[in-house]
């Protein structure tokens, strides 16, 4: 399939920290069947940390996005939780706190991020998401 076609893929995880490993593995060989390798590597992190914050800070199930249109990827992760994403404060960052440093590395690795809450037939949460534009 050439790289200028448009294409997207849904997996849906459970609430499962193992799952996180299947969408890095996942993303990968979407990635290199699309001819997309030279983006593997900033993806599995961006992917890593969304879908991870996904798992970690909900309850339910979640699900990983992909989505690649005009040259850009769209990594995203949706979760059951209608509460925005929490971006690590500076204090944080400055006393080197663990939690909360994925936001960062999002918004550090990212062409553009943000996130939008979803709401359809009763059912509520959001869908974090960041772009890689392929120079």
């Amino acid at each position: 399939m050439p790289e200028n076609e448009p294409w997207e893929y849904s997996l849906y995880i459970p609430n499962d920290p193992r799952a996180v490993t299947v969408c890095r593995r996942t993303l990968r060989l979407i990635l290199t069947m699309h001819g997309l390798i030279r983006l593997v590597d900033t993806a599995e992190l961006l992917a890593t940390e969304l879908v991870s914050n996904s798992v970690r800070h909900t309850k339910g199930p979640a699900a990983l996005r992909v989505r690649w249109s005009a040259g850009v990827l769209r990594i995203g992760a949706w979760d059951t939780s209608p509460e925005p994403p929490q971006p690590s404060g500076v204090l944080e960052q400055l006393a080197g706190v663990e939690e909360g440093r994925g936001l960062a590395l999002v918004r550090a690795c990212s062409d553009l991020w943000g996130w939008q809450p979803l709401a359809s037939d009763g059912n509520r949460g959001k869908y974090v998401w960041c772009d890689l534009v392929a120079a």
